[in-house]
């Protein structure tokens, strides 16, 4: 059977027909990467198909046979916002995947009955709604991910009665916050298999996976990992475990080496008077998520930290606090269950101890906080932090002598050694003034690993190069001028003799600036110093040609400023690990 499209055209009062196409013609424009008919974008197995039919068999083409055709549709990133009842005439349609849409609402009446996967990832759903009301009962694929579901009714409509035949579910990246509730509404669907759960605010929790494997014992995979029998057996009992406490965050930050750092005395002034002493120290300080309750809030530990609030409150004069290595502190927040005081999650300023100068400084800091708000965790989580180097400038003053030792070195002459000695050890003695904090440096941790499957993230914070461009020497030169008032000055010196000698001449003593002492004090003639000089520029210009051949082959880079860091979340890997979060255990 052969396929041919005509076209007339009207002109000169006649008519002309265009050329027809045979049906191989039209099927290698079907398959040539040049036609108008070739999409590389599978929206649909199908399709390929349904033209090689419209061009082999049209007259079978209608509404109903199109739609009845597929049986799988891909509709990801067209803005798409409504599902309605047209799709029903889908009546084959099993597969039907709408990611990266504006769908704030889905009825399941819209959907086929026949529907056994439905992907809805990185929509915009607040709730299920409508969707969980008597859905395809074939269903076993349902992905919800990357949408702002959560509440405690989205938890009641996720059982087994609204999904009996659902095999794998992908609830990752959303807004769940409380672990056992949802576990206990998902252990009713009788077939379920694959789980995806990351990125929700409880999987920060440490007795995440473990608490969803023991609960979910039919559960093959995990986030995508097979659950091992060893792994099952590790978490055995933690589900039944009834005064387990489950909805709170426990994250280690840990400061390690700084390296990178110029030495700030090269920049003093060497003819800066003897006081006052200046030295130099530095502290990491970061921004991390804190949540503040006046329920119930403790630090446990040396007080090796600083934070944001403590240094408003002194203003600019910050205390200089002891260097205290492998301190750890442990923040406390809204710990009592059920609590009604308010509470307040912000991100406030944390500091390590200062440290003096050195090429490699060890700070050896660590940090823990735990946290109840899970939700305002994962937003800072997305968000990362900032990490800064502060310098502390100290001036040091010596400490004023006694007004006893200052008399007694009046009225008690025979003691005058003592009081000598006295004012030395005073002299000795400095005091110091409040530090003048600046910061030097900042640079932006990302934290989102730590939202899918990362237990810790390792950051070498990298600063950029904080060394100050070398001054560059003034290369000395010499003119005929000074060449010529050394000369008359020997002259003078032969006629006069001495001191004499320049005063008959009645001129200011040469400039010798730029020029070499040796030659500013030895007596030649004009011959010798001329001869002198090209020795000098001569030994110059080796010396300079050398040094950039040198450069030239060895090219070298400034070091930059890094900073160790890392932040752990605590994770039970064992049930015999689990700790309730309690006051007691602190």
């Amino acid at each position: 059977m052969e396929s041919s499209f005509s076209l007339r055209r009207k002109g000169s009062g006649a008519e002309a027909e265009a050329m027809t196409e045979d049906t191989d013609t039209l099927l290698d424009l079907l398959s040539c990467p040049h036609s108008p008919w070739h999409h590389d974008e599978p929206w649909s197995p199908q399709a390929a198909a349904l033209q090689r039919v419209a061009v082999v068999e049209p007259e079978r083409l209608d509404a109903d046979f199109v739609c009845s055709y597929f049986r799988k549709l891909r509709i990801v990133d067209k803005d798409v916002s409504v599902i309605d009842n047209f799709l029903l005439k889908f009546c084959n349609l099993q597969e039907l995947v709408l990611s990266a849409n504006r769908i704030c609402e889905i009825s399941a009446d819209n959907l086929p009955r026949t529907l056994k996967v439905l992907e809805l990832r990185a929509n915009q759903l607040c709730a299920l709604g409508r969707l969980a009301i008597s859905p395809p009962p074939r269903l076993q694929y349902l992905g919800l991910a990357a949408n702002h579901l959560g509440s405690h009714r989205d938890v009641t409509q996720l059982t087994g009665r609204q999904w009996p035949e659902l095999v794998c579910l992908d609830l990752s990246e959303c807004d769940f916050g409380e672990q056992r509730p949802l576990l206990k509404a998902l252990g009713t669907l009788p077939c379920l298999r694959t789980l995806v759960l990351e990125g929700n605010p409880f999987t920060l929790a440490p007795s995440y996976p473990g608490f969803a494997v023991d609960a979910l014992p039919r559960l093959s995979y995990l986030d995508a990992a097979w659950i091992a029998p060893e792994e099952r057996h590790r978490y055995r009992g933690m589900a039944r475990m009834s005064h387990l406490l489950v909805d709170w965050a426990s994250a280690t930050v840990r400061v390690g080496r700084m390296q990178g750092i110029p030495d700030p005395l090269l920049d003093e002034d060497p003819d800066a008077p003897e006081f006052p002493v200046v030295s130099y120290s530095y502290v990491i300080s970061y921004m991390f998520y804190s949540h503040q309750t006046t329920a119930y809030q403790e630090v446990v530990g040396g007080g090796a930290a600083k934070s944001q609030d403590q240094g408003q409150d002194q203003g600019t004069g910050q205390t200089q606090t002891p260097n205290k290595k492998s301190e750890k502190e442990t923040v406390v927040s809204n710990v009592a269950e059920g609590s009604q005081e308010h509470s307040s999650s912000t991100e406030s300023r944390h500091s390590t101890s200062s440290q003096p100068w050195a090429d490699c400084v060890d700070f050896d800091d660590a940090l823990t906080f735990v946290v109840r708000d899970l939700s305002g965790f994962k937003k800072f989580l997305h968000r990362g932090f900032r990490v800064f180097i502060e310098q502390e400038k100290i001036l040091s003053w010596p400490a004023e002598a006694s007004d006893e030792a200052g008399q007694g070195g009046v009225d008690k002459k025979g003691k005058q050694a003592k009081v000598k000695d006295k004012r030395k050890k005073a002299v000795v003695e400095l005091v110091a003034d409040p530090p003048i904090a600046t910061v030097v440096a900042s640079s932006h941790v990302s934290l989102q690993g730590l939202l899918y499957r990362h237990q810790k993230v390792d950051v070498l914070c990298d600063f950029g190069c904080l060394h100050k461009d070398p001054p560059k020497e003034d290369t000395p030169i010499m003119d005929e001028n000074i060449i010529m008032d050394n000369k008359a000055k020997d002259e003078s010196k032969k006629k006069g003799g001495g001191a004499g000698g320049v005063r008959a001449g009645n001129k200011k003593p040469p400039t010798t600036k730029g020029v070499p002492n040796v030659l500013c004090t030895m007596k030649m003639s004009r011959a010798c110093y001329t001869t002198v000089l090209l020795l000098l520029l001569l030994q110059g210009t080796r010396r300079g040609k050398g040094s950039e051949e040198r450069d030239a082959a060895t090219p070298t880079q400034a070091e930059t400023a890094t900073v160790e860091l890392s932040v752990e979340l605590k994770k039970w890997r064992h049930a015999s690990k689990v700790a309730p979060l309690t006051p007691a255990n602190l």
